[in-house]
This record gives C-alpha cells, structure tokens and sequence, in this order.
C-alpha cells in the first residue's frame, strides 16, 4: 500500500504538502498539486478508510465531530461496515 510519505519522498516535498495537495487546498500551487496527483496516480495510492477514520476520531480529544462524515467513509468500505456508529 502506498502511502503519502512514499509520495513525498517521489516528489520531493513534505508530507503536509501532499496531504494539501490531494485534498486540493488552496495554499499548494496548482503546479505542485498536478505533479503530486500524476505520483499518486502512477504509484496506485488510494486513501485509507481506516487512517481517516482514526484521525477524525483523534480530532478534539477524540470526539467524533464529524459523525455523518465517519458513517459514511464505513458503509463505502464494507471492512468497516461491522461498526456501529
């Protein structure tokens, strides 16, 4: 599984700024942004389900904030369809 530090380390840039880039922030240059995505691409990345659904449950003191959101990330991906949230 690829994950956004091996796309860092391809393209030279920090975590942080891939992490900018695929959720398509305004603070990364859309020159950036076309390289980081055609790396991601080549390299097959897809995103955890799993990370993102921990560090929404980690976001202020670990409540979830966002629930709808949480609730739909497991039923997309059935390996997490067995939580109830």
């Amino acid at each position: 599984m690829v994950s956004i530090k091996d796309i860092a380390k391809k393209c030279g840039v920090s975590v942080a700024t891939v992490s900018k880039a695929l959720n398509n922030q305004s603070d990364v240059s859309a020159a950036t942004k076309t390289k980081i995505q055609k790396v991601a691409a080549e390299m097959g990345y897809s995103v955890n389900v799993a990370a993102e659904i921990m560090a929404a449950f980690n976001e202020e003191g670990g409540a979830f904030k966002r629930k709808e959101e949480i609730h739909r990330m497991a039923e997309a991906n059935k390996a997490f369809s067995h939580f109830r949230f």
